[in-house]
């Protein structure tokens, strides 16, 4: 395994070296130099990126047939050397452009090569849990990773239901304490009215039996006073 990402990454450095040439060559042009001795390393590097592709081409459709790989990788790597060929052939147009620097060349010498402390496009190797599996075998583990997700769907929805029970009957519970509330400030406001009542009950009463007790002394004097008037005197 690690031969063929070795020529990946190998291809794609020679397609960055092919850039930098062309760009060199053009620039040896604009200055009126010699640019034989630069077309001829890009010529011979232009048909090595050719065998090299070429044989990205065989190893990936060989791993496709001998399952050493789903399809579903094959077709990402099948992506990757779809770049790499779409590289060449704008590499090839450049080269044959002679004076000209494209759009092609710059963007080439910016994302071009595998450079250091960048991920690989084709070291993403699939998953262990898919590694080595048919079609059939990806989907039934994808039917059964679901089946999972979807009883654990159910599982939670169940908990959802016993909690949203649990939510209502607090909330009937709160509101037959809340009645029982309405009934006890009820009742404690018709006790204090008839505490208010009973209290203005007996202050007209107290009244009534001072005015009583004062006219019974009054009355008695009165008495006192006739008795005096009219007792004998020696």
């Amino acid at each position: 395994m690690s031969w063929r990402l070795s020529l990946y990454d190998s291809t794609c450095q020679i397609a960055q070296e092919i850039a930098e040439k062309i760009q060199e060559r053009n620039r040896y042009q604009r200055n009126g130099e010699s640019t034989a001795k630069v077309n001829v390393t890009i010529r011979s590097s232009l048909q090595n990126l050719k065998e090299k592709i070429d044989q990205l081409k065989d190893l990936l459709l060989r791993a496709i047939s001998t399952r050493q790989i789903t399809q579903l990788e094959g077709d990402r790597r099948q992506n990757l050397v779809d770049d790499l060929l779409t590289r060449q052939r704008q590499l090839q147009a450049s080269y044959k452009n002679e004076g000209t620097e494209p759009d092609v060349i710059r963007s080439s010498l910016m994302t071009g090569g595998v450079k250091r402390g960048v991920t690989n496009p084709w070291l993403l190797e699939e998953s262990e849990e898919t590694r080595g599996l048919g079609f059939d075998d990806i989907r039934q583990q994808q039917r059964r990773i679901i089946q999972e997700q979807d009883a654990g769907l159910d599982a939670l929805s169940s908990i959802i239901s016993r909690q949203k029970q649990m939510g209502q009957e607090i909330g009937n519970e709160l509101d037959e304490q809340n009645e029982i509330i309405d009934d006890l400030a009820n009742l404690v406001e018709n006790t204090d009215d008839k505490l208010r009542n009973q209290t203005r009950h007996v202050k007209m009463v107290d009244k009534k039996s001072t005015s009583c007790g004062m006219l019974v002394v009054i009355v008695l004097l009165l008495i006192a006073i006739a008795v005096v008037a009219v007792w004998p005197t020696e």
